[in-house]
Formats: structure tokens, C-alpha cells, sequence
């Protein structure tokens, strides 16, 4: 049976000026680990420090753009584009402009297979 997801739970952000994560289904929302699914307010200026993740991560931009750092090019996502950030992969997130996003982690975020940078 279809299971209504009415609203989503704030997760703590990284990174500064701070930014607003909704996250509807993961670990902190309801238990589930093997994806999460989160709804992102960045505002410009945003920038977090490098991670090297344990999961895939899909980002859609919705609105704005979302600049990927990666070890070896920046990329700029705009809105209606995506980007896929692989498990391993170091990379660091920002929003110069800001932006709107969801990103889905497989499997689900968590601060611990995140591996930020000391920064």
C-alpha cells in the first residue's frame, strides 16, 4: 500500500552560511537505509567542505545552479541539469548563486560515510 510522506525532517547542514536540507525518506526521516531523498535550499555563497562519500549521490537542480568540485574539473549544474557524484570520488559542493536541489544517496546518508575534509 502507497505510504504518504507528509512532511520531511530537517537535517543539520555542513558548510556555511548554512543552508536547509528536507530529507523525506533516509536515516534521520524514517529508518531507511538504503537511499535517501532530500529537498536542498543553498543560498549564494554556500560552500562545504571537500568529502570523498561512501555512496552514489544524484543531485537534480531545480532552481539556480550548483558548482561541483571535483579532483580534477569544476562543474556547473544548472537548473534542469543533474550531476552524479560516484562513491570514492572526492568532491566538494557550492552554490555561488544559490540554488534549489534534490539529491538522492544510494545508500542512504549518513555523517559517517561522509568523509568531509578538516577545512
Amino acid at each position: 500500500m502507497p505510504e504518504l510522506i507528509s512532511s520531511p525532517v530537517r537535517v543539520e547542514a555542513a558548510g556555511e552560511p548554512p543552508k536547509l536540507i528536507d530529507e523525506f525518506a533516509g536515516r534521520a526521516s524514517n529508518g531507511e537505509e538504503r537511499l535517501s531523498v532530500a529537498r536542498m535550499r543553498s543560498p549564494a555563497g554556500w560552500r562545504e567542505p571537500g568529502q570523498r562519500p561512501e555512496f552514489d549521490e544524484y543531485t537534480v537542480v531545480l532552481a539556480g545552479a550548483l558548482q561541483v568540485d571535483t579532483e580534477n574539473d569544476t562543474l556547473e549544474v544548472l537548473a534542469g541539469e543533474a550531476v552524479l557524484v560516484r562513491a570514492g570520488e572526492w568532491v566538494r559542493y557550492s552554490t555561488p548563486a544559490g540554488a534549489e536541489y534534490v539529491a538522492v544517496c544510494l545508500p542512504a546518508f549518513s555523517p559517517d560515510t561522509v568523509h568531509r575534509d578538516a577545512d
